[in-house]
């Protein structure tokens, strides 16, 4: 059985090194994009089965990346989950509606965060909206 394929989407290299040990040594393979039109190149590419997406980066937010994703044939079944400091009332709902599948606000609990993330992709594979 392969391992389930995360991409990434992050600018901060400090916050993608974290969560990229993390989510390789749950036995994830990672891979990455600095934006989110790299992270749209990535997934069209990569097809992955989940993408952790920043909201707040150059070039093209986490917004609007997850509205691109979801209204493309392609790749609009990928699970793609909010991982955002943006933590206002209103912003989890901004992203939901912009498409995404979930929510993980930072700074993220490294002593749960594979167990989320597995949790989250499972749900979002079933298609229940966390």
């Amino acid at each position: 059985m392969s391992k389930p394929r995360v991409l990434i989407v992050e600018d901060n290299v400090d916050n993608f090194e974290l969560v990229r040990f993390l989510l390789e040594r749950a036995g994830y393979e990672v891979l990455s994009a600095a934006n989110g039109l790299e992270g749209l190149d990535a997934a069209r590419r990569e097809h992955p089965d989940l993408i952790l997406m920043d909201l707040s980066m150059p070039e093209m937010d986490g917004w609007n990346a997850t509205t691109h994703l979801k209204a493309d044939e392609e790749t609009r079944t990928i699970p793609v989950l909010a991982l955002t400091a943006h933590t206002l009332p209103g912003d989890r709902k901004r992203a939901i509606d912009a498409g995404c599948d979930g929510y993980i606000s930072k700074p993220i609990n490294v002593a749960s965060f594979d167990k989320l993330v597995a949790t989250l992709l499972r749900q979002a594979r079933a298609g229940l909206r966390p």
